[in-house]
């Protein structure tokens, strides 16, 4: 078993992002993040995605939004950012507060600075192949993982374990893509899918994002299937100095006893997301200093 470390995985791609940033002539990317409200999880997320912003030599904005902002009110530090010249990606972090929309969120992004991939243009592109569009980060890093660990996709059986804009969908698009980083047959499963773990142990590549602790337990994977695990769950730990502990969607310890390749949580697919984020940044500042 090959244990797929997202934190050095992750490090390259940041160290080559900063590379390629301090190369740059003139003004330097700019990401800017909404946040709306002080959910703790959502603070330690932005806080990551500032932090790396810097690190990388980027600039990065943070708008800060109370909570029981109207849709209005967001709707115009949207704007705003869609207008401003300087900010070259746009994030509204998930998820909001309140009966605010998120998709609708994610839609009033410019789409030439939907750095999170998650608007409906986006969404197309990505359908269509657009090489120009952004995908989603969660399952760009997913994808990316794969293939920097050495692991070809084109011809595999990929199951995914989730649906969801953000995961599932997204990443049964990228797996289907033409080229050396799709070119896999997908099945998707979730919530009303029957006899689920015959449909797992078909499984070559094995993508569990169904938000669930531990679910993927060793008798729904094949021996030898590479397993990537987008899930991270607080369960109650008394031995822990915080009371709980983080655990992905799959039974780690005895899934990794017969699979090639997986990921752990924390650090696994992680740290990949705010990676290709700012990959997306960089790449929306190519395409808005250089347009075709």
């Amino acid at each position: 078993m090959e244990l797929i470390d997202g934190n050095a995985i992750a490090k390259a791609i940041i160290e080559e992002l900063g590379e390629a940033v301090s190369q740059l002539n003139g003004s330097l990317p700019c990401i800017a993040v909404i946040r709306v409200g002080e959910d703790p999880a959502s603070v330690s997320y932005v806080r990551k995605k500032v932090k790396t912003a810097e690190k990388i030599g980027m600039r990065s904005r943070l708008h800060v939004i109370p909570e029981g902002t109207t849709r209005d009110e967001l709707f115009a530090v949207i704007d705003q950012l869609n207008a401003d010249p300087e900010v070259h990606g746009i994030l509204v972090q998930a998820p909001l507060p309140g009966d605010l929309d998120e998709v609708e969120a994610f839609n009033r992004v410019a789409p030439e600075k939907d750095v999170d991939g998650l608007g409906v243009v986006n969404m197309g592109k990505l359908v269509q192949e657009d090489p120009a569009g952004f995908a989603a980060c969660t399952p760009s890093g997913v994808i990316e993982l794969i293939t920097r660990s050495g692991v070809e996709i084109g011809g595999k059986h990929v199951v995914i374990v989730g649906r969801s804009l953000l995961v599932g969908k997204s990443a049964a698009l990228l797996f289907l893509r033409k080229g050396k980083e799709g070119n896999a047959t997908v099945t998707v499963c979730h919530s009303r899918t029957k006899d689920l773990p015959s449909i797992t142990r078909q499984a070559d590549i094995l993508v569990a994002a169904i938000g669930k602790p531990n679910f993927v337990t060793k008798d729904m994977v094949k021996p030898g299937a590479v397993v990537l695990d987008v899930g991270i769950n607080r369960v109650d730990d008394a031995t822990a100095k915080n009371g709980y502990r983080l655990v992905g969607d799959v039974e780690f310890s005895s899934v990794a006893e017969i699979s090639s390749h997986i990921t752990p949580v924390p650090g696994g697919v992680g740290p990949m997301t705010v990676a290709m984020l700012m990959k997306n940044t960089l790449k929306a500042y190519r395409q808005l200093n250089n347009p075709s």
